[in-house]
């Protein structure tokens, strides 16, 4: 089993930023890739970035290409999503996953945490 623990979101205005942390636990060597994914209000989840575990390139989805950044803290099994110019439409359940598949869709990943919320407001 895999845990996923996310922290860091809250309210923001529109242009603002915040930084999400999510530091897994468990059995580390059965996943190879760790993303963050996002639902909004009536949406279905969606991804946000990924990155493999054990370092590499992230991939972003088009949404937030640029405004976005994933890093990673490999001694700490830690993944960090730094979101700036934040958007009312990132207004969202922020959840961070751990999977066998380099993918940004949500079926790839088979270890979920309990999500954190981001708002931004206009």
């Amino acid at each position: 089993q895999v845990q996923l623990v996310e922290s860091g979101g809250g309210s923001v205005q529109d242009g603002g930023t915040l930084r999400l942390a999510c530091v897994a636990s468990g059995n580390i060597d059965n996943i190879n890739y760790l993303g963050w994914f996002r639902q909004g209000p009536d949406k279905e989840r969606e991804g946000v970035a990924i990155i493999h575990a054990h370092g590499g390139s992230p991939e972003y989805a088009d949404s937030v290409q640029g405004r976005f950044i994933l890093s990673q803290d490999m001694a700490k099994n830690a993944v960090y999503l730094q979101m700036n110019i934040l958007k009312p439409e990132d207004t969202a359940m922020y959840y961070c996953a751990a999977g066998l598949r380099f993918s940004l869709e949500s079926k790839y990943y088979d270890y979920w945490g309990q999500g954190t919320q981001v708002t931004v407001s206009s």
